[in-house]
């Protein structure tokens, strides 16, 4: 069935490309040869009585790479940690990490490979609406646990899919964030539009849209680029032609970034764009440029260690990589881990992928020091927090609660 799945998506998604090559990351992971079930002795492969084996297909290169890079540091991070204190039941937990560079082809079959060859335990920090999209599909058909992609899509809170667990808040209701701060604190109505030209960037773009419609509005422009680019002109043109007081982008930071750059030589309006743009790489492009520019957030302020899981956080990224910079993105990539953890844990010995799935679907609450993650038997998302950030003149993240004018 999956093979049938990845032939469907191979042709859909117009392949034609040389693949990235597969990567482990920076540190040798010492991955076990993949045994089958048969040769363990157990009814699901991908463990042992020593190991876990899971595994990530995400943006390594390319221009999204530095998404895929933070959330698997932030997983390894959570492993890493977990395997210090003697793994989970004894059992080291292990990450086999490939690089489909933020395509949809790459990504089916990295999961094809990852299920059928290297036979994981468990799919996790997938980076993307479009692959996820192209990966959750074959991960369903295999009953393999698809646990934290980094993408706020809708389809992926589809109650029927009993084998995601999603951590973070979806993209709508960033969006909502966004559209209700703009209009109730500023009293901003023209809003446009930019988005990336994908199931991503269309997702944003209707859940903008819908907030705009429960206040009476609409986008006053909506203009789109393409995934993987900087090719943001035709679009920008568009959204300047339109004099919006405020732009929401759908996209990620290097596309953010010249949209932001343009605009701002014909308008100065309020710009905010979502989790997903990877804000570290956000700020950083932008350097002096960047302030006053507004992030919605996922997970708290990652350098905030008056908050217990991020002091842990902290803790453990040190403990991994010392030269590691804190972000969101691997804030989010090791609360991944730490979930991943929790599972492993309350299935005890006796693991199974259907165990680990009930395990934190019944749990209701899970608690990771102090933040909790919230499942239940039609919710497949443990957290709604949205937090609004602007990068202020120090080029660093501060959270608000209202916007203002100018920052």
């Amino acid at each position: 069935m999956i093979a049938g799945l990845l032939a469907t998506f191979g042709m859909a998604c117009g392949g034609g490309q040389d693949a990235p090559e597969a990567n482990d990351g920076g540190r040798e992971m010492n991955a076990p040869h993949p045994a089958t079930a048969q040769e363990e002795g157990h009814e699901d492969p991908g463990f042992s009585d020593d190991y876990v084996l899971f595994g990530q297909s995400a943006a390594f290169t390319g221009p999204a790479q530095e998404l895929g890079k933070a959330m698997r540091l932030g997983i390894e991070a959570a492993f890493h940690e977990a395997n210090q204190a003697g793994g989970v039941h004894g059992r080291e937990l292990k990450l086999r990490a490939l690089d489909d560079g933020y395509e949809t082809d790459f990504a089916a079959s990295n999961t094809e490979r990852l299920i059928e060859s290297e036979r994981v335990f468990a799919l996790i920090g997938a980076v993307g609406t479009p692959t996820s999209r192209a990966a959750s599909p074959l991960a369903q058909a295999a009953g393999v646990p698809f646990l934290a992609p980094f993408t706020g899509a809708e389809f992926l809170r589809d109650r029927k899919l009993d084998n995601v667990l999603n951590v973070r808040a979806s993209y709508y209701q960033e969006t909502e964030e966004m559209v209700a701060r703009l209009t109730e604190d500023l009293g901003i109505t023209r809003v446009a539009v930019l988005y990336q030209d994908d199931s991503f960037g269309l997702n944003g773009l209707e859940g903008t849209r819908l907030a705009l419609e429960r206040r009476g509005l609409k986008p006053v422009a909506a203009s789109h680029y393409p995934r993987n680019t900087r090719a943001v002109k035709g679009a920008v043109l568009k959204i300047t032609e339109a004099k919006p007081e405020a732009v929401i982008m759908i996209g990620s930071y290097m596309p953010v970034v010249k949209t932001i750059e343009l605009v701002r030589r014909e308008l100065d309006p309020v710009f905010m764009t979502v989790s997903f743009v990877g804000s570290n790489a956000l700020a950083n492009e932008l350097g002096p440029d960047g302030a006053g520019v507004y992030v919605t957030q996922v997970v708290p302020l990652p350098d905030d260690e008056n908050i217990p899981v991020v002091a842990r956080y902290h803790s453990a990224l040190s403990e991994y990589d010392p030269q590691a910079e804190p972000g969101f993105v691997s804030l989010e990539g090791y609360l991944a881990g730490r979930l991943a953890v929790a599972g492993l844990k309350a299935c005890g010995p006796n693991l199974s992928r259907e165990c680990l799935l009930h395990a934190v679907r019944d749990a209701g609450t899970i608690e990771i020091d102090g933040m909790q993650l919230k499942y239940g038997p039609d919710d497949n998302q443990g957290s709604d927090a949205v937090f609004l950030t602007v990068i202020g003149t120090d080029g660093k993240y501060h959270g608000v609660e209202k916007l203002r004018s100018p920052y």
